[in-house]
């Protein structure tokens, strides 16, 4: 199993970002994906979580009207679309496998990480 997100990089305060998530060795459709955050000094956060069907989808209140999330079951690929970015949203960003169809759980419900990619967003 694996996991690659891309996309991320350097950005000014209220630019956009278009993060994605590459995945293989599952069953795509079968699982829910989440995006998390880690910023220095900082715990993770669960940024998002879209379900294996894109029916359920949870955003942190910090984000939402902000980010988007998605998935293309096709492409096993799943996408965190950023827009209006903020510096507070510098952080490295993660996504990861739940190990449920609908939700994601950061302590103990996800099993595959992948490696992170970097979002600075600064003038």
């Amino acid at each position: 199993v694996q996991l690659q997100a891309s996309g991320g990089g350097l950005v000014q305060p209220g630019g956009s970002l278009r993060l994605s998530c590459a995945a293989s060795g599952f069953e795509f459709d079968n699982y829910a994906i989440g995006w998390f955050r880690q910023a220095p000094r900082s715990r993770r956060e669960t940024i998002s979580c879209i379900s294996n069907d894109s029916g359920t989808i949870y955003y942190l209140d910090s984000v939402k009207g902000r980010f988007t999330v998605s998935r293309d079951n096709a492409k096993n690929t799943a996408y965190l679309q950023m827009n209006n970015l903020e510096p507070e949203d510098t952080a490295v960003y993660y996504c990861a496998k739940s190990l449920s169809r609908y939700h994601c759980a950061i302590n103990n419900g996800m099993d595959y990480w992948g490696k992170g990619t970097q979002v600075t967003v600064s003038s």
